[in-house]
């Protein structure tokens, strides 16, 4: 960590494997221009906290004290964090008075895909019928009655990977069978009106700031631009679904996300998945602009301070 970092008011604190990814380089840009020198990248492993008789600190690795920021947005990568690491960091920062735009318990409750639907279902949000065993065999769940086809997806798994279609219970047990022992996965209901399609929205701050219909190639199911998807930019085309993906990054309690929605036959969306640590396109330009805009009320919100009682 540099000396120039120690003293900036607003953090990009950036989780193992995301410092070389084209959307960092978006937000560092915007970032940057709206903040200048009070504006710092920092990775998490370039930081020690501590606690002790004099309550919490920070240190850089050189074991000088550092100051913590005023306004946090942490992006952590979601099939390598750990709760005793980055997640651990994010509560540090906010026990030591940093304002994170998604906060520490937001990002945790999104690296479970199970977690987002326990959430969203309870909120009264649409979400695909889902189910997951907290122990049983496959054949207890299978007997339990699953819907067929069925989804198959890992609980800590991104950009499409290890999400699997059975078709019925034969290709299921070949699917459960190729997983990890110990991976924790869900079942849900495949929505077929939505094959090889859906409608990624970036919210920010409780709007819309950008939205494009991403499309598969080749008949596959997963609409993930790793996967070799194209998208189309839409903001504004689908004000449903717009209004959906704001609510359910309320719901999860996120700054900043990306709410995945399928497409449903009678016009309407489900919601598929939230991202705490979402990406964007360069061409959606929106949405920089409004997270620096997030950024900014919230740093002029901690400058003021809160408001003399009885005003």
């Amino acid at each position: 960590m540099n000396l120039a970092s120690r003293g900036a008011d607003v953090w990009l604190v950036l989780g193992a494997g995301l410092s070389q990814r084209p959307v960092t380089g978006l937000i560092t840009q915007a970032l940057e221009g709206e903040f200048g020198d009070r504006f710092a990248v920092v990775g998490s492993g370039e930081l020690l906290m501590g606690a002790g008789r004099g309550g919490l600190a920070l240190h850089g690795l050189d074991g000088c004290a550092v100051q913590a920021p005023k306004v946090v947005y942490g992006r952590v990568w979601t099939p390598g964090t750990g709760v005793s690491r980055e997640i651990t960091l994010l509560r540090h920062l906010e026990a030591m008075g940093s304002v994170l735009l998604n906060p520490a318990d937001a990002v945790l409750a999104c690296l479970d895909k199970f977690w987002q639907v326990q959430r969203l279902a309870s909120a009264g949000l649409t979400v695909p019928e889902t189910c997951m065993s907290a122990g049983g065999s496959l054949d207890a769940v299978i007997g339990a009655g699953l819907p067929h086809p069925c989804v198959v997806k890992a609980v800590r798994g991104h950009r499409g990977e290890q999400v699997f279609l059975a078709p019925d219970v034969e290709a299921l047990r070949v699917v459960h069978g190729g997983l990890e022992p110990d991976t924790g996965c869900l079942f849900q209901e495949y929505v077929g009106y939505s094959h090889g399609r859906d409608l990624r929205v970036v919210v920010v701050d409780g709007r819309a700031a950008g939205a494009v219909v991403r499309s598969a190639s080749g008949g596959e199911f997963r609409s993930n631009l790793a996967l070799g998807a194209t998208l189309t930019p839409c903001t504004g085309r689908y004000p449903q679904g717009e209004d959906l993906a704001v609510r359910a990054a309320a719901v999860m309690g996120l700054g900043v996300a990306g709410v995945d929605l399928l497409f449903a036959q009678d016009g309407g969306f489900t919601v598929c998945e939230v991202n705490a640590n979402a990406g964007w396109q360069p061409e959606m330009k929106g949405i920089t602009a409004a997270l620096a805009a997030a950024c900014r009320t919230r740093l002029t919100a901690a400058e003021e301070g809160p408001e003399p009682s009885g005003r």
